[in-house]
């Protein structure tokens, strides 16, 4: 559900955000807090900038997310729905018998008090994990392994969903949110239904303010920049970019390149590209 804010600045006039009013208002769940992660702000090992335009933001502490759901055919009570500042989704925090808590991504329909579970043969239902051969054809799927075992690594974003589109032999048949249609192993496992917070790509951020608090720097045009910092700078006026390809600031080409490999190991699971 989204939320208008009244127009008492330039800020809020257009501001659109999502209603956090059913979700846990109190800290995370502490044990399951990573330590040790720290900002690097678009930084990589060698400490030079690897991602331009990061920087500042508030700080936040990483959730540790289930990815495995490695405890098989023990049913979880879902605690409560929580907001999580690393990612778009909102996560849902589970409790087992044995006391054991757990974080998955919460899908669409998933509420505190209901239970879930994951193996090879628990009930179709939203938060369920089950190997990608059970899963019935034209059932929405999220939280997608590529490899068994490995955890899941497809289709984790808020109101992302991917659609099971046919089976045959060890391998089925998955049409991802791109429409690009993937080969993927039948052992692998998959969460039944869509992930949940479907409207916070309707979200309107309002201010450059709540960008900075993100951790997101200014991007400045290359036609604004000297012509010593950036190929498309300098010239009287507003210049156009010229009959030459748009560029990078360091002068490699930027007008839709492709730059995935030609014969990258992965293409042979691709049916359909997107």
């Amino acid at each position: 559900m989204l939320r208008t804010s009244k127009a008492t600045s330039a800020g809020t006039r257009h501001q659109i955000t999502v209603d956090r009013t059913g979700l846990h208002k109190g800290g995370p769940e502490k044990t399951l807090l990573a330590s040790g992660h720290k900002k690097r702000q678009g930084r990589g090992y060698k400490g030079r900038v690897t991602v331009r335009h990061r920087g500042g933001g508030v700080k936040k502490r990483l959730r540790i997310i289930d990815w495995k759901r490695a405890k098989r055919d023990i049913p979880a009570e879902v605690v409560r729905v929580e907001y999580d500042p690393m990612r778009s989704a909102n996560i849902a925090l589970l409790q087992y018998p044995d006391g054991e808590k757990a974080y998955i991504l919460c899908p669409e329909g998933l509420e505190p008090g209901m239970k879930v579970s994951a193996g090879e043969s628990v009930e179709v239902r939203p938060g369920n994990a089950m190997p990608l051969k059970n899963v019935p054809v034209g059932m929405f799927i999220h939280n997608i392994e590529l490899t068994p075992g490995k955890g899941a690594q497809l289709v984790r974003g808020a109101g992302t969903g991917a659609i099971v589109q046919a089976k045959e032999g060890k391998y089925v048949t998955i049409q991802l949110p791109s429409k690009e249609l993937r080969l993927i192993s039948a052992e692998a496992f998959a969460t039944i239904g869509q992930v949940g917070n479907q409207e916070w790509k309707n979200r309107k951020i309002g201010k450059a303010g709540r960008k900075r608090l993100m951790g997101i720097r200014p991007t400045v045009r290359g036609t604004a920049q000297h012509p010593g910092s950036h190929p498309h700078g300098g010239g009287e006026g507003r210049s156009p970019v010229g009959l030459k390809h748009p560029k990078t600031p360091w002068g490699k080409h930027a007008g839709g390149k492709k730059t995935r490999k030609r014969n990258h190991r992965s293409n042979k699971w691709i049916v359909r590209g997107r």
